[in-house]
C-alpha cells in the first residue's frame, strides 16, 4: 500500500489560510505515518514518521502494520470540555458507483480494505448499521482485537465496540449471534411508536432498545445524541446506503472513509447513499489517500 496524499494539521491550515491546529478535526487528518517523507513524529507502538508534513507520497508499496493504520485513522483529539461525537462512515464503491454486487459488499472489496474495515471498528466506541445491512451481510458481534487492546484501554474504551442497529420495524432474527453472544450488548435504535412486542422480544434476547425518534423510525440527530449520552462519541457507520443517505441528509456525518474499487459492475446496484437528495450538495475535503493494486482508500471530512 502506498501513501499518495497525506494532510497534516499544518498543511490543512495553510491550504485554508488558517493557523495550525485551529480545526478540531485536524488530528484525524494528520495521522498518516510511515517510513517515508512527510507525516508526523514517531507515534504510539513505535510507528515511525518523517519530518516536514508537506503533501507527498510514500512510494514504497508494502503492507502497513495495524499500528500504522490505527494512527492513520485516529479520531480527532477531544477538545476542551465534554467530548463531542464524531461520526464517520466507511463504505466501498466500484468505479461505476455500485456499493454492492449481488446484494453484498464483499465481492467488490479486497483484503486490505478488510484490514482497514477492522481497524476502523477497533477505533470506534460503537458501529451503527441499518437493519437491512444486518440481514444482507449476516452481521456478527464486533470482536476484541489484541493488537488494539492497549490503545482502547488508554482511551477508556471497552475491549470491543458495540453494534447499534437502526430499525423501525425491529424485524430482526434475535437468535443470531449478534444478539445472543456479543461481548458488549447490541443496541437497537428505533422510534417511540415501534411495536411494543418487538421491543420486548429484543430486550428478552439481551439487546438494549434505545428510543431515538418520536414516530416509528429514528431521527439521525437524536441517534447521535442518544449514543453520546451513553458515552459513545467515536461513532462509525457501515451503512447501508439508505441509512447513510439519511445521515447525509440530516447533516450529522463528519467524515467519509471511501474505498474506490477498480471494478465495473453495471447493473442496478445501489450507490453508497440513497434516499432523498439534499437541497445543496455538501462539500467535504480530502484528508488522505492511500493506494494498493488500483484500490484507492480515501478519507474526506466536512469542510
Amino acid at each position: 500500500m502506498r501513501r499518495l496524499f497525506p494532510v497534516t494539521d499544518e498543511t490543512a491550515a495553510r491550504a485554508s489560510g488558517g493557523s495550525a491546529g485551529e480545526d478540531g478535526g485536524g488530528a484525524a487528518g494528520g495521522a498518516l505515518a510511515s517510513g517515508g517523507s512527510g507525516g508526523l513524529p514517531d507515534g504510539p507502538e513505535g510507528v515511525p514518521g518523517g519530518s516536514g508534513g508537506l503533501p507527498g507520497g510514500d512510494l514504497v508499496d508494502r503492507e502497513w502494520s495495524l499500528a500504522e493504520l490505527g494512527l492513520a485513522y485516529a479520531y480527532p483529539a477531544p477538545g476542551p470540555g465534554e467530548p463531542q461525537p464524531w461520526l464517520r462512515a466507511n463504505m466501498v464503491s466500484t468505479l461505476d458507483g455500485a456499493a454492492q454486487h449481488d446484494g453484498r459488499s464483499q465481492p467488490i472489496s479486497t483484503a486490505t480494505d478488510m484490514r482497514i474495515f477492522g481497524t476502523l471498528r477497533a477505533l470506534a466506541d460503537v458501529v451503527i448499521v441499518g437493519a437491512e445491512t444486518v440481514r444482507q451481510e449476516g452481521y456478527r458481534p464486533a470482536r476484541a482485537r489484541a493488537e488494539f487492546a492497549g490503545a482502547r484501554d488508554a482511551a477508556g474504551q471497552g475491549p470491543a465496540p458495540a453494534i447499534a442497529v437502526i430499525s423501525a420495524s425491529l424485524d430482526l432474527d434475535f437468535a443470531l449471534p449478534l444478539f445472543t453472544s456479543p461481548s458488549v450488548p447490541t443496541l437497537i435504535l428505533t422510534g417511540a411508536a415501534a411495536a411494543p412486542d418487538r421491543m420486548a422480544a429484543a430486550e428478552k434476547a439481551g439487546a438494549r432498545v434505545v428510543i431515538a425518534g418520536d414516530g416509528v423510525g429514528v431521527d439521525p440527530v437524536r441517534v447521535v445524541r442518544a449514543l453520546a449520552e451513553l458515552g459513545h462519541t467515536r461513532l462509525l457507520t457501515e451503512g447501508g446506503p439508505r441509512l447513510l443517505g439519511q445521515l447525509v441528509a440530516s447533516g450529522v456525518l463528519d467524515e467519509l472513509c471511501l474505498t474506490i474499487s477498480p471494478m465495473l459492475t453495471a447493473g442496478d446496484a445501489q450507490r453508497i447513499a440513497g434516499g432523498p437528495s439534499v437541497a445543496v450538495p455538501k462539500r467535504f475535503e480530502l484528508v488522505s489517500l492511500l493506494e494498493e493494486e488500483g484500490f484507492l482508500f480515501s478519507r474526506y471530512r466536512r469542510t
